[in-house]
């Protein structure tokens, strides 16, 4: 079966309508308004759809899986993209989201390889878990200002991007949230950020650069692991914990600058088993005897000095 015929009155396409279906081409009727969860799930031989205006929602992992589709129009009338909706689409190449669309559901456009660009309307809040995890030919990208929330692992493994701006109005970065961003060579984290969440930018191997803000108060588990060409990084005073391994094997990390006046805690930040931290660790004057007597920053007395006036 190459192509689909549907019948003018069909107003929904229910749960399942189509899940595993093998045929190319399928055309939706206009009085169609919602199209259901797995309503076309795991169709890989689906090359085209036609989808009209008034479809008003998008039912979770209802595309999910479809690797022939290349492109697709969602309608302005959309205002809602259910949570895996295109994941594993992995022939999709662009995507514009519609202006009434709020979030980005979890797992949205989970490994849609070939995805090169992708349009995020003003408007939107929120960019779900794992949302484009896996996207990796993905170079770059524009979070609208209006977004707040940026979900754990939203841009995990996606290997081939190189810039993006976090807005102001983010208050955190997650767990993974750019872990294995290869090529990403900066970051500026936005001053209303408060935490850095573990494994955050974990082997991002391409990275010189990163501004942490005044105002993060802790930098979880291995953070900044693996980020081999870091070579300087200043901790803002705000901070009060840099958890364990942090900036493990980041072999060019010659300046470590910490600008807290009390030591935060500290949990092999700057080496694990085998890893001898070789740079040199400078702290507020006032600080050095104390930052060289604290748990954890003792082993690296000898490397602890003033930051040079």
């Amino acid at each position: 079966m190459k192509k689909i015929t549907l019948p003018s009155s069909l107003t929904s396409i229910e749960s399942y309508a189509f899940a595993g279906s093998g045929f190319t081409s399928i055309k939706l009727p206009k009085g169609v308004t919602s199209i259901g969860n797995w309503a076309l799930y795991y169709c890989s031989s689906l090359t085209n759809i036609v989808i009209p205006e008034g479809v008003t929602s998008i039912g979770y992992d209802a595309f999910s899986g479809c690797s022939s589709l290349s492109s697709m129009v969602i309608p302005e009338s959309v205002t809602y993209i259910g949570d895996w909706a295109f994941r594993d689409c992995s022939s999709l190449t662009s995507m514009v989201i519609p202006k009434g669309v709020t979030s980005i559901g979890e797992g949205a456009f989970l490994n849609c390889s070939s995805l090169t660009n992708i349009v995020i309307p003003e408007g939107v809040t929120s960019i779900g878990y794992n949302a484009f995890s896996g996207c990796s030919s993905l170079s770059s990208m524009v979070i609208p200002e209006s977004v707040t929330s940026i979900g754990s692992s939203a841009f995990e493994n996606c290997s081939s991007l190189t810039t993006i701006v976090i807005p102001e109005g983010v208050t955190s970065i997650g767990g993974c949230t750019f872990s294995g961003c290869s090529s990403l060579t900066s970051m500026v984290i936005p001053k209303g950020v408060t935490s850095i969440g573990t494994q955050a930018f974990f082997n991002c191997n391409s990275l010189i650069s990163m501004v942490i803000p005044e105002g993060v108060t802790s930098i979880g588990n291995s953070a900044f692991e693996g980020c081999s060409e870091l070579d300087n990084v200043i901790i803002p005073q705000s901070v009060i914990s840099i958890e364990y391994q942090a900036f493990h094997e980041c072999s060019n990390l010659m300046d470590f600058t910490c600008l807290a006046i009390t030591p935060p805690s500290y949990n092999n930040v700057l080496g694990g088993e085998g890893w001898p931290y070789p740079g040199t660790i400078y702290v507020p004057a006032a600080s050095v005897e104390a930052y060289k007597a604290a748990d954890g920053w003792k082993n690296y007395a000898s490397k602890i000095q003033a930051i040079p006036e």
